[in-house]
C-alpha cells in the first residue's frame, strides 16, 4: 500500500484495499457516532436502566429512528468533499489545503441554518445537495461559532483558543487516508484544520494524532506501530504532553486486565479531546471485534458518541469495509452518500490526472467538486 501510493502506481488489488479501507474508516466513524448517540452523556446505570446490564449491545434509536449519525459524521464527510476539492485545484496551481478544507466545513455550516439544498449554489457541488445532511444533530458550539464568519482560524490566530472538546478530533480521520502523504504533513494538514474552530494546543493535536493513527493503519500498519509513530511525531509539538500522556495512559490500561466501563471513564476523564482519543485507542486495542470494540466505545457515562466515532474510524481503516457488522450498517443513516464518497476519494487519491487533468475533456468530476 505505502509503496503504491509513494510512486502513484497501484495494483488492482492494491486499489480495491484502499478503497476497503477508505470505506471501513467512514463507514466505521459512522456506525460508532451512531451506536453512541442515544445513550450520549448518560450515566452508566442509566444506560443500563434503558438498555439491560449488559448496556447498549445494538443501535438504538436516536433523532427518530435507528442508525442516526450527529454532526461529527457530517463534519467528516465535508472533510473529504474538502480533500478532493484540494486534489481538484492541485491542478489550477491554486493549491492551499486549509482554505478548501475551510470552505469545506463552511458549506456544512450552511447546512445548519438554512432549510435546505439551494441548487441556485453550483459551486456547492453534489454532497451539499443531500438533504439528509440538512437535520440540526448537535453540534459543537465551537463548530458553529468557529465557522461563523468567512475569517478561517490559523495557528497563528486560531479560533476558540480556550476550547478542548473533542470536535475537531471527531472529523480529522479522513486526513489520514492521504496515503501517499507523509506523516508529518498528514499531521500539519489536520492541526492546521483543527484549529479553524479549536485552538487549545490539547484539541487540535488530539485531531492530529487520530490523523496519524488513521494513516499508518490505512497503510497496513499495526494499531500498535501506529501509536508509536504518532507519539514521535507528537514529541516535537508545543504542547503535545496532555494528548502523549493520554496515548501512554490507554496503553498502560491494556495491561490492566479485563476491559471495564470504569477503565473507559478514567481514559475520558472530563471529556476533553485528548480524553476521548485515549478512551477510544484503548477501545480499540481491547476489542476482541469491531462490535465488543464499539460497545465497549459507548456504554461508559460519558461522551459515548464521539469516543464511538473515534473508535470506529480507527477499527475501519485497521480491518476494511468487510468486518464491519452487516446489521448495522444495513440502518446507517445515509450510507449510499458515505459510499459514494468513499469512492469519489478513494478514484481522486489513485486516478485523480485521469477524472481532471488537462487533457480531460469530461466535466463531470468538475461538477461533482467544482475548483
Amino acid at each position: 500500500m505505502s509503496t503504491a501510493a509513494a510512486t502513484g502506481v497501484w495494483g488492482r488489488a492494491e486499489q480495491q484495499d484502499f478503497r476497503s479501507r477508505v470505506r471501513g474508516t467512514l463507514l466505521g466513524a459512522a456506525l460508532g457516532d451512531a451506536l453512541g448517540a442515544p445513550v450520549d452523556e448518560l450515566s452508566l446505570a442509566a444506560i443500563r436502566e434503558a438498555h439491560g446490564t449488559e448496556g447498549l449491545t445494538e443501535p438504538a434509536p436516536a433523532h427518530g429512528r435507528r442508525g442516526a449519525v450527529t454532526a461529527a459524521t457530517q463534519l467528516t464527510l465535508f472533510t473529504v468533499d474538502g480533500l478532493i476539492r484540494a486534489q481538484v485545484r492541485r491542478d489550477t496551481g491554486a493549491w492551499h489545503p486549509p482554505t478548501d478544507l475551510h470552505r469545506a466545513y463552511r458549506r456544512w455550516a450552511a447546512t445548519q441554518s438554512d432549510w435546505g439544498p439551494d441548487e441556485r449554489r453550483k459551486e456547492d457541488g453534489w454532497l451539499a445537495r443531500e438533504e439528509w445532511l440538512y437535520s440540526r444533530r448537535s453540534p459543537a458550539k465551537a463548530c458553529l461559532v468557529g465557522l461563523g464568519d468567512e475569517t478561517m482560524g490559523t495557528l497563528e490566530l486560531s479560533k476558540n483558543p480556550d476550547e478542548r472538546d473533542a470536535g475537531a478530533v471527531t472529523r480529522s480521520a479522513p486526513f489520514g487516508l492521504l496515503v501517499g502523504w507523509e506523516p508529518q504533513l498528514v499531521l500539519q494538514l489536520a492541526v492546521e484544520c483543527a484549529v479553524q474552530t479549536h485552538g487549545h494546543p490539547a484539541a487540535y493535536l488530539a485531531a492530529g494524532a487520530h490523523s496519524v493513527l488513521v494513516h499508518g493503519l490505512a497503510r497496513g500498519e499495526s494499531l500498535d506501530g501506529a501509536i508509536q509513530r504518532t507519539l514521535a511525531l507528537l514529541a516535537a509539538r508545543p504542547g503535545h504532553q496532555p494528548v502523549t500522556d493520554a496515548l501512554k495512559h490507554a496503553l498502560g490500561a491494556v495491561r490492566q486486565g479485563m476491559p471495564a466501563p470504569s477503565r473507559v471513564e478514567e481514559l475520558l476523564g472530563d471529556g476533553s479531546a485528548e480524553g476521548v482519543l485515549g478512551a477510544a485507542v484503548y477501545c480499540a486495542l481491547v476489542g476482541e471485534d469491531i462490535r465488543h470494540g464499539l460497545r465497549l466505545a459507548v456504554n461508559h457515562g460519558g461522551a459515548s458518541a464521539a469516543t464511538g466515532a473515534v473508535c470506529g474510524a480507527l477499527l475501519g481503516a485497521l480491518h476494511g469495509e468487510t468486518a464491519l457488522p452487516p446489521g448495522w450498517l444495513s440502518e446507517l443513516e445515509g450510507r449510499p452518500t458515505m459510499l459514494e464518497l468513499a469512492d469519489d476519494f478513494a478514484m481522486e487519491m489513485t486516478q485523480g490526472p485521469a477524472l481532471h487533468g488537462p487533457a480531460v475533456s469530461s466535466p463531470g468530476w468538475l461538477a461533482r467538486y467544482p475548483r
